[in-house]
């Protein structure tokens, strides 16, 4: 019984320091000014793909050779370069994750179980959702001493995407950075899904 509540409180324990270092992370990556990376992504669902991005607060921009997407809390518009075509869309968690690694700011705050590991002088965050149901329903979380975030590891389904962060800035956004503009691209061609 005794090492029973000794395991239990080392857990509640681990729970409340992975909290912390998500916390503490948040408040970096969610700054009111902004924030901006580098990243790249693992998937045998959405395919390999690098770019850059841009977050603030839910807002995000993200870059990469093949399209360009911006959300501006509510609304994504996704630029394909192909075929020159903007989807307009309203996201659910999983897309908005798989374009914005950094969308677990918000996420691990309700519904996951929080345990925590450090490895190679870094932390690593497993969250495992209480509703399996959800569209992600684990994740691995791998942070920087200074809570500078450097790999999202997330599972949807039976499938893992990884996706790797690298400089990782805080820096001052407009809010006009998360908007389409349409004289951008004057040809494309806008498709609305919602």
């Amino acid at each position: 019984m005794m090492l029973l509540l000794i395991s239990l409180a080392g857990h509640a324990q681990n729970a409340v320091q992975a909290r912390k270092v998500l916390d503490k992370t948040a408040r970096l990556v969610g700054r009111k000014g902004g924030a901006s990376a580098d990243f790249a992504i693992t998937s045998s669902k959405y395919g390999n793909q690098s770019g850059t991005l841009a977050i603030k607060g839910t807002k995000f921009h993200a870059k990469t050779n093949q399209a360009n997407v911006w959300f501006n809390g509510k609304t994504q518009w996704s630029y394909m370069k192909k075929t020159n075509e903007v989807n307009v869309s309203t996201p659910n968690e999983a897309k908005q994750m798989s374009m914005n690694p950094l969308k677990f700011i918000s996420m691990y705050k309700n519904g996951y179980n929080l345990g925590m590991t450090t490895t190679g002088g870094n932390y690593k965050v497993h969250l495992t959702a209480t509703n399996q149901r959800r569209s992600v329903p684990e994740m691995y979380i791998t942070v920087k001493k200074n809570y500078e975030p450097i790999e999202v590891r997330m599972r949807q389904g039976k499938t893992w995407t990884t996706i790797a962060i690298s400089n990782f800035q805080a820096k001052n956004l407009d809010d006009k950075v998360f908007e389409f503009n349409s004289k951008d691209f004057p040809t494309a061609e806008v498709v609305d899904l919602r």
